[in-house]
């Protein structure tokens, strides 16, 4: 891909790796559907949070790789687009959105947390 074709499946996608303390979870998932809703109206093909339920993993791991501290969990997160100059549009909306103006704090240190952008090699 070149970057500026627009094709039917995700072509593109943002990943997010995000430690979590345990009892921020909540406040989190509160944060998660509204960035859900916030994306999809904006043309994301789709938005996925996920918490771990099993840390054992192969090699590194997510507990190590994240840097987990106790009463810590993490979140693995991905949107999804046509390609990244959709990825580029819908997210210059998404900042521009009204509702996005509220979340002025996170319940998670933003220095901890990992995101890239990531061209589909393979995809369904």
């Amino acid at each position: 891909m070149t970057g500026d074709e627009e094709v039917l499946m995700p072509g593109y996608v943002d990943g997010f790796v995000i430690p979590i303390p345990k009892k921020q979870v909540k406040a989190y998932l509160a944060m998660a559907k509204l960035g859900a809703r916030v994306w999809k109206d904006h043309g994301a093909l789709g938005y996925q949070e996920c918490i771990a339920d099993d840390l054992k993993g192969f090699g590194q791991g997510f507990k190590k790789m994240a840097g987990l501290k106790a009463g810590e969990t993490v979140v693995f997160s991905f949107i999804l687009y046509r390609s990244r100059a959709h990825r580029d549009r819908v997210n210059a909306k998404v900042m521009k959105d009204p509702r996005m103006a509220g979340v002025t704090t996170m319940p998670f240190d933003v220095k901890r947390m990992a995101m890239a952008g990531f061209e589909v090699l393979v995809g369904w």
